[in-house]
């Protein structure tokens, strides 16, 4: 089983101090213009007017140690490691203490294969200095100067700590299998009691390489298969299992040089620091693991994923589009791109992607249900319908996994008037997942709302309720469809913990005002109307008749013009994985 990120997170130190400018940074006269342009894109993480005005900065105070740094991480982030190098040494020669400085010097003397210099400039980290980065790379600085004996001790001393010895033992099977000792990397690799030493994807890889190179094919295509089975998604490990079944000659690749290592000890710290409030360190480790191997496409998704979770859409695609069309990641890059190009508010862009991609990959599952999720969320139902028809195509023989894709296309047939259809596919995904509770709650609204099969629906919902008691959006289902029903007094308290669970929803906020209305407690019902106007407008909340309802009351307003809405479906990235 692959290790979890928390793990990972367990071995790592606190290392936001890592980016703090000191306090005294900022003192020199006539900086106030750059310096306050710059702290205000910084703030944004808009990385690359950052670095201009850092620069512009630095040419009124070049001594400046704290707009050094600044524009040095600002440079890496934006992805010009090779501006940030010079900032960096000119920083370490003033500052010999500087974390991030000292990690550019780092990754710049290893992508130039000067292991000495990098050896002089890791022995400059005090001792704060994360033990798990340092062990590592430690290592595969000996590789690097060919003392294979010297790398093993240094990769077994990180035994001494639990949390770090995985990762010690694992690098240690990568530098054997560099110096082609596959024997005994394979059996680092297997584990022992606790299973594989299977630390992610890269590992996964690597340990089947390995195998190939002992002419142990079949083991190699088994260890694969148990990943792909156990749910671990990667077309990279597909591609890898589909040549070695078909007897390609695969060599080992995964290390080809101790630079390689080196980068794959940035990229774990990068994945490891992929949460929201450790994004930015995350981006300067997966930019220079790039910057030490240019081919390690991992690293530009690790970075794109932190880009994207701050905003920067702009930077995110950029680093998925470095993503080669050959490459075994091509396929997860661009959807991940497409993703990047909806979320910047370029719906059609995102869609354009997926559709150039379908035309190349259309027996793609992960495609298919990739363009058919976004024209869904784009509005663009009958053509949604169509690509979600074209995935479960090429599914075949529906396994209860493949619910998500018969659910997304009912919602599609749904929003489309094709109620024929889309329950139909209500009904198979339940077939396929008995007791889904999205899918009891959007089939059970949706009768209701037609006057059909009332106690199904009411008991459908009932049950999507006890599967999922905390969400707001399915317990107001059941709270609205009590209203609809003229069960006003037992509507009442699923309404009122709906807005508990979704407090500014204002769809929520409305139903609640009009239940309350109902029940005679029409002052309190007024302020949900008004909390409802002031988080509005939202998709399907008639505006106009919610300031009818409070300058004349519920009855005086009329009835609806168009029945209350289905919750939004959840965001449903993968839908064969439900």
């Amino acid at each position: 089983m692959p290790l979890r990120r928390a793990r990972i997170l367990a071995a790592v130190a606190t290392v936001t101090a890592l980016l703090a400018a000191p306090p005294q940074a900022f003192a020199a006269a006539g900086l106030s213009g750059s310096y306050l342009a710059a702290t205000q894109a910084d703030m944004s993480n808009d990385y690359v007017s950052a670095a201009d005005y850092y620069g512009r900065a630095l040419a009124l105070d070049p001594g400046n140690l704290g707009l050094m740094q600044n524009a040095a991480v600002a440079r890496v982030a934006e992805n010009d490691v090779a501006g940030a190098t010079p900032l960096a040494k000119e920083l370490l020669e003033k500052a010999p203490g500087s974390p991030i400085a000292l990690l550019v010097v780092l990754a710049d003397d290893l992508a130039n294969g000067d292991f000495d210099a990098a050896e002089a400039a890791l022995g400059k980290t005090g001792p704060d200095a994360n033990p798990l980065f340092v062990g590592l790379l430690s290592g595969w600085l000996a590789v690097g100067k060919d003392d294979f004996t010297e790398a093993q001790a240094r990769f077994d001393a990180m035994n001494q700590n639990e949390a770090l010895a995985a990762y010690g033992q694992y690098h240690k099977a990568l530098a054997l299998a560099l110096a082609g000792d596959f024997v005994s990397a394979e059996a680092i690799f297997a584990g022992g009691a606790n299973g594989p030493l299977h630390l992610g994807r890269a590992a996964i890889a690597a340990h089947a390489q390995t195998l190939a190179q002992i002419d142990r094919v079949d083991d190699a295509v088994a260890v694969i298969d148990e990943a792909l089975a156990e749910g671990y998604p990667s077309t990279a490990l597909i591609e890898l299992r589909d040549q070695l079944a078909a007897g390609e000659e695969v060599p080992f690749t995964q290390i080809t040089r101790a630079q390689d290592g080196a980068a794959e000890v940035f990229l774990t710290m990068a994945e490891g620091l992929g949460s929201a409030d450790s994004d930015r360190l995350a981006i300067v480790y997966a930019r220079l693991a790039k910057h030490i191997r240019p081919d390690l496409i991992e690293a530009s998704l690790v970075a794109a994923e932190a880009l994207a979770r701050q905003g920067r859409f702009d930077l995110a695609t950029a680093a998925l589009a470095e993503v080669p069309a050959d490459s075994p990641w091509h396929v997860t890059a661009e959807i991940r791109r497409a993703e990047t190009q909806r979320a910047a508010g370029d719906a059609a862009a995102g869609i354009a992607t997926l559709q150039a991609l379908a035309a190349s990959h259309g027996d793609s599952l992960e495609v298919q249900a990739a363009l058919a999720d976004q024209l869904r969320m784009a509005e663009r139902y009958a053509d949604a319908a169509a690509a979600y028809s074209a995935a479960i195509g090429i599914v075949g023989t529906p396994q209860p996994p493949h619910w998500g894709l018969y659910y997304s296309r009912a919602i599609s047939y749904e929003r489309a008037g094709d109620w024929t259809k889309a329950e139909t596919d209500f009904r198979e995904a339940l077939a396929l997942q008995p007791g889904q509770p999205s899918v009891q709650n959007y089939l059970g609204y949706s009768l209701v709302e037609q006057g059909r099969n009332l106690d199904e629906a009411l008991a459908l919902i009932e049950q999507a309720v006890a599967g999922q008691p905390d969400d707001g959006y399915i317990t107001d289902s059941l709270g609205w469809v009590l209203y609809r029903l003229g069960r006003y007094e037992e509507a009442l308290p699923h309404m009122l913990r709906a807005v508990e669970l979704e407090p500014v929803d204002p769809i929520i906020n409305d139903h609640l005002g009009d239940v309350l209305w109902k029940v005679g407690r029409k002052r309190e019902a007024e302020f949900q109307w008004r909390r409802a106007l002031s988080f509005g407008p939202a998709p399907d909340l008639d505006m106009d008749r919610l300031r009818t309802k409070l300058a004349v009351g519920l009855e005086a307003a009329g009835p609806d013009k168009q029945a209350a809405p289905p919750p939004p479906p959840p965001a449903n990235d993968d839908p064969q994985d439900g």
